[in-house]
């Protein structure tokens, strides 16, 4: 299966100018055979919108998801996006898979990041959030989830071949350093796909650094954005391909051994 990610530069606070950048995107990827679309975390409400998250966060099964769905619905794809989910009085950090015809499953991040991010968001139970697409079962993570290694653990004992992460990783050494060898090594320790999309350039509050990527369960990396710059990344997800892999590197099976 093809998948496409979107590394984009989303507008603070700009709900509808973020959706129309991911329908157009959705628009190219289809065209280019994509069965999947994955956008960055927050995408929708732009990571530094800061106050304006409760302003425009939109329930579940609310405005947001039904504009997402429609866009998976018009292109024939299914969509990732992360947006700013209202349920009662709380508003979480969370991302959505649509298929656009039935399918909708949201995951809220567990892991907050820092005081800005706590100060937005209540955080959410870590969660096993798996859906089939295809012949793939996908698990979803955001950001900070995916540098704590038993996020990825639960998912790949769950069985799920690719976890999608959209991301808002920050620049600098340590940003460079997580996505040009962490996200790999989860890829290549839990033996699973791993699909990594953040946002790029400057927002007024952050600055991002780029380097949305896809890892496949050897480590190898079979696309990536670079670090400036809007990109649309294209990677083919074969299970089949790395039966050698999964086979010399036992880590799943081998698991409830050290426990």
């Amino acid at each position: 299966m093809k998948i496409a990610a979107l590394q984009m530069q989303a507008v603070p606070g700009d709900v509808e100018a973020n959706l129309a950048r991911i329908a157009n995107a959705a628009k190219v990827a289809a065209a280019e055979g994509a069965k999947l679309l994955i956008a960055p975390e927050l995408a929708v409400n732009g990571y530094g919108a800061a106050d304006a998250f409760a302003h425009h966060a939109s329930p579940a099964e609310g405005e947001v998801v039904d504009r997402l769905a429609a866009i998976a619905r018009e292109n024939g794809l299914a969509l990732v996006a992360g947006f700013a989910e209202r349920d009662g009085g709380t508003v979480y950090n969370s991302a959505v898979f649509t298929d656009g015809i039935g399918t909708n499953a949201v995951y809220r991040k567990a892991c907050l990041y820092g005081d800005y991010e706590r100060q937005w968001f209540r955080a959410e139970a870590p969660a096993t959030v798996q859906v089939k697409l295809g012949g793939l079962n996908l698990g979803l993570l955001i950001c900070y989830d995916v540098e704590f290694p038993e996020n990825v653990r639960r998912l790949a004992l769950a069985g799920v071949d690719l976890v999608v992460v959209p991301t808002a990783l920050p620049r600098g050494a340590s940003g460079t350093f997580i996505a040009e060898h962490m996200i790999q090594v989860r890829a290549f320790e839990n033996q699973v796909f791993v699909a990594y999309v953040d946002h790029c350039g400057d927002d007024g509050l952050f600055a991002y650094a780029g380097l949305s990527r896809i890892a496949a369960p050897d480590g190898t990396v079979l696309a990536a954005a670079p670090a400036e710059g809007e990109a649309l990344i294209f990677a083919e997800i074969d299970t089949g391909g790395y039966a050698a892999s999964m086979a010399e590197n036992t880590y799943l099976r081998d698991v409830a051994l050290v426990r």
